[in-house]
């Protein structure tokens, strides 16, 4: 019954401090913190370090490799040419199904 957070980061490949932002986000979670087995008794984590890995393998600042910025695809996205926003939505909508509502926060610096 624990409460779920859903954390997603790059978006637009430009914004490289996210990574290390999500990084050390992922490695205090992991940690022996107090506070942190605090945070993993209470809440269920789900974490998509990186929404754009072709924008960013290929050093794009804010698009992905259709010339799409992908932070304006949630209204519709396509399955072929937005996947990662296509499932992370509708993983977001399955939890939202299921009663599990998420709270989310994406990771744009």
């Amino acid at each position: 019954n624990r409460p779920c957070i859903v954390l997603t980061c790059r978006v637009h490949p430009g914004e490289s401090n996210a990574s290390w932002v999500m990084k050390g986000t992922l490695e205090f979670l992991c940690s022996s913190d107090p506070v942190a087995q605090s945070l993993r008794e209470a809440f269920i984590f789900k974490i998509i370090p990186m929404l754009n890995p072709d924008g960013v393998i290929n050093g794009t600042n804010r698009c992905d490799l259709n010339g799409e910025d992908l932070n304006r695809q949630w209204s519709k996205p396509d399955p072929v040419l937005s996947p990662t926003i296509y499932h992370t939505k509708g993983f977001l909508y399955y939890l939202n199904s299921i009663g599990r509502t998420p709270l989310v926060r994406h990771v744009n610096l």
